[in-house]
């Protein structure tokens, strides 16, 4: 299986920016404003963004992470996706709006399970959807607000996100599986 490389580091680092300048544009009171980052790769991704935020602003954004395996509808048959840790938000998610953050965006039933996880701590004022990558194929209906990059797929192809923070490398690469 061949590596298809589409966004190295600096390309990566474009998109964050831009999501950033997205995400101050499009709330008015960031003071209102929850980033929550779906664990492992879009709670990295949300960190990289809180930082620009703050390198734009001089605002430090509200934070939590979430877990969702236990929310997910494919939990007693999907056993390659190991507990990653529990849920962190500390703040009141009551009438906030908040920006889920994910790395990439494909069926949607990640996402259904963070807005099942998120209303466990609270309601939200609204729940913004930012992803790095929207490869398409939704089972659901769920669109992002913010996008890094849409890379269309086939639904033999694969979109795989490192992070420095956890593959040593910052990249977004394809590999196609046959069936």
């Amino acid at each position: 299986m061949k590596k298809n490389k589409l966004l190295d580091k600096a390309s990566i680092k474009k998109a964050i920016t831009r999501l950033s300048h997205e995400i101050i544009e499009n709330n008015s009171n960031l003071d209102k404003v929850v980033v929550v980052g779906i664990l492992s790769r879009g709670d990295v991704i949300a960190k990289k963004i809180i930082k620009q935020v703050h390198t734009i602003k001089k605002i430090s954004l509200k934070y939590g992470t979430l877990d969702v395996t236990f929310h997910r509808d494919d939990f007693l048959t999907n056993l390659g996706s190991p507990k990653i840790g529990p849920s962190n938000i500390t703040h009141d998610l009551n009438n906030m709006n908040v920006i889920l953050i994910d790395d990439v965006l494909y069926t949607g039933r990640t996402i259904r399970a963070a807005m099942n996880e998120i209303f466990s701590f609270g309601r939200p004022a609204s729940i913004k959807l930012c992803v790095l990558v929207d490869r398409g194929h939704r089972e659901l209906p769920i669109k992002a607000n913010y996008i890094g990059k849409n890379l269309p797929t086939s639904i033999k192809e694969h979109i795989f996100v490192h992070v420095k923070e956890i593959d040593g490398t910052d990249e977004v690469f394809m590999r196609k599986f046959d069936e």
